[in-house]
């Protein structure tokens, strides 16, 4: 089984990609039949199973790669056959020439090795068939054009779903380990908890790379989409969520490394810890609010609710610090005004629902990233 397995992929590949394939491998082979007159064109359908891709942009790529490694390798084969003729050893020599070329060119690993496929396929088979070279240029362009239509007009899934459930659940996920911080300041920290919140602080780091090439999966699938339009504004907030997000995580790990390395069961009696705990809870508060805030409103939507305002307001000041525990706490506070920093530039006023903005909120916060 182990030898098997990587042949094998975790999920299948959906039907509606199996179905535009099967659907561009016959259309492109008709309509070769139809314009060229080729009893076989199977270039053309070759050309139609390699560009039927999950998006129309990288359909348009890879129909564009291949159809220019064919005309360069065609190109080559048809130079060289000219020269020298067709001697057996010119299939070799052009092979390695085709290689060469490609390299020089800097094209793209699918358009260089389909220069040399060509250039040997039109120097050995095309020696004998008249007009060899010209059919499979042309089959391969009517091929790759007719995957990229498919494509378009069936349209691939936009992956915008995956994309906010995977931004989401960070979000959800940075909210619970500052909620933990600031429980763990609040009273004597249970055995294991420091652990505990540790290593939930370190997981954000798992989570945070799954949430980029979501993110990512969801830009490639909107280019050359017809239904990009509909979908750019609710990408473009799940991608400023998640840059805020991704410097949340950058501190939380530092904070919650130094509350288990320097905790002490007396640390929940100072005045200060007990402030910090606080604004723990509020940035946790306001993470959430962040990621609601990428929800879509719905029309005729309920008034918002009591705790929908941002609860961060100025930032902690500690006027002495303390004498046992200061440099846990200066530690800590440097880190949650950073933390602060970046959630507070998450909002934008023009978009934020802070009608009479009671706190300050405004003009405490820096500006928002642009």
């Amino acid at each position: 089984m182990k030898l098997v397995a990587p042949l094998t992929q975790p999920t299948r590949t959906p039907f509606l990609q199996v179905a535009k394939t099967s659907v561009a491998v016959v259309v492109a082979w008709f309509l070769s039949l139809a314009l060229l007159d080729q009893v076989l064109p199977i270039f053309a359908a070759i050309a139609a199973l390699l560009v039927v891709l999950p998006s129309v942009n990288q359909s348009f790529v890879r129909g564009l790669e291949r159809s220019v490694g064919v005309v360069v390798g065609v190109a080559i084969a048809y130079g060289a056959g000219l020269a020298f003729g067709g001697a057996t050893w010119i299939v070799l020599a052009v092979v390695v020439l085709s290689l060469v070329v490609a390299w020089a060119a800097r094209l793209t690993p699918s358009s260089a090795n389909q220069v040399p496929i060509s250039a040997m396929l039109v120097l050995s088979i095309g020696a004998t068939t008249p007009d060899y070279a010209l059919d499979r240029v042309l089959e391969t362009v009517i091929g790759a054009a007719v995957a990229l239509a498919v494509n378009a007009l069936v349209v691939p899934p936009v992956l915008l779903g995956p994309a906010h459930l995977a931004v989401g659940r960070l979000a959800r996920d940075v909210a619970a380990v500052l909620d933990e911080l600031a429980t763990v300041l609040e009273a004597p920290a249970a055995p294991g908890a420091l652990e505990a919140t540790l290593e939930k602080a370190r997981g954000l780091r798992d989570l945070q790379p799954r949430a980029v090439a979501a993110i990512a999966a969801a830009e490639e699938s909107l280019r050359l989409n017809p239904r990009r339009s509909r979908s750019r504004d609710v990408l473009a907030a799940d991608r400023r969520l998640l840059a805020t997000l991704t410097m949340v995580v950058r501190r939380l790990v530092p904070m919650a490394r130094s509350l288990h390395d320097r905790y002490s069961p007396e640390l929940p009696d100072d005045a200060v810890v007990e402030r910090l705990a606080e604004e723990l809870r509020r940035a946790a508060h306001d993470v959430r609010l962040l990621a609601r805030a990428t929800e879509p409103v719905p029309s005729g939507g309920a008034p918002a609710a009591p705790d929908d305002s941002p609860a961060l307001t100025a930032p902690l000041a500690v006027p002495e610090p303390d004498p046992v525990h200061w440099v846990l706490l200066g530690s800590l506070l440097e880190d949650l005004r950073r933390v602060r920093e970046e959630i507070l530039g998450g909002y934008d006023p023009e978009d934020a629902d802070l009608p009479d903005d009671p706190d300050g909120l405004r003009a405490v916060g820096p500006r928002p990233r642009a």
